[in-house]
């Protein structure tokens, strides 16, 4: 269940996306390279307990309000639908992608 809060924060990264587009083309030097933040980002995530890196065995994936999601997707697929969109056979359609 990690989908819905990793939705939210692409969509601030896609809105995000052009403001650093422009920093970029405009010559900004960062203080720290990439390669530097990416190699320390790979350290910490390896030091972090297996339940806090977006495996749904914790953090918000074990809310009461997101077992209940689970519980309800699972209920529509077994009803012969599909869990993402909610689409069921016979009901209403899938939405495009969706089998």
């Amino acid at each position: 269940m990690t989908r819905s809060p990793c939705l939210g924060k692409n969509v601030m990264a896609a809105a995000n996306a052009p403001s650093c587009a422009n920093m970029a083309l405009s010559g900004y030097e960062q203080l720290i390279p990439l390669d530097e933040v990416i190699e320390t980002t790979r350290r910490v995530a390896e030091r972090m307990p297996r339940e806090h890196r977006c495996t749904a065995l914790g953090g918000l994936s074990v809310t009461p309000a997101s077992l209940r999601i689970e519980k309800r997707l699972a209920e529509r697929k077994a009803a012969g639908g599909c869990a993402g969109c909610g689409g069921v056979r016979g009901s209403k359609p899938a939405a495009p992608g969706c089998s």
